[in-house]
């Protein structure tokens, strides 16, 4: 079981997001260097049968994903570290207040060819197809994702700002 000051030095490094010498610790948690030694010998053992780990790099300590783990990590930051253009965010916002939405409607209220757009949310995986409207051609309806959600950090699009026509 994790003690009081084991859970505050994970915290630590946690909220450090950079690693963290043991002399900045020790003046952080207003404790010695010997404390700091067995407390990150202590918080690197209980580490090991979870998804992250305590690594000793040049500069200090820090917190890191498991190896196995990072091609996990890794779907995550590639729609985060991805900036989205204006035409980008345009239509996503489109789809996520008239959805679901074909891309012939999505054009209409932009006034643009939005074909490359929607390539691109569909790879952000920002939008996904949600079905046929049901009417001559039956085109695809778009719709928003649970990583558009995470994204922006939204709940549900019951949270999304009330639009006035």
């Amino acid at each position: 079981m994790m003690s009081n000051e084991t859970a505050a030095l994970e915290a630590l490094l946690f909220a450090a997001g950079e690693p963290l010498s043991k002399e900045k610790i020790a003046e952080i948690m207003e404790t010695g260097i010997i404390e700091v030694s067995n407390l990150l010998r202590q918080l690197k053992k209980e580490l090991t049968d979870r998804g992250i780990i305590l690594r000793e790099v040049a500069e200090g300590w820090q917190l890191s994903t498991k190896p196995e783990y990072f091609s996990i990590v890794e779907k995550l930051s590639t729609v985060i570290n991805k900036k989205l253009s204006a035409s980008m965010m345009e239509t996503l916002s489109i789809i996520a207040f008239m959805q679901p939405v074909t891309r012939i409607e999505i054009e209409e209220i932009r006034g643009v060819n939005v074909d490359r757009v929607i390539a691109k949310l569909i790879d952000f995986n920002l939008i996904e197809e949600v079905g046929r409207k049901e009417v001559v051609g039956r085109p695809i309806l778009y719709g928003t994702t649970e990583t558009f959600l995470n994204v922006f950090g939204i709940k549900s699009l019951k949270d999304l700002p009330k639009i006035s026509n």
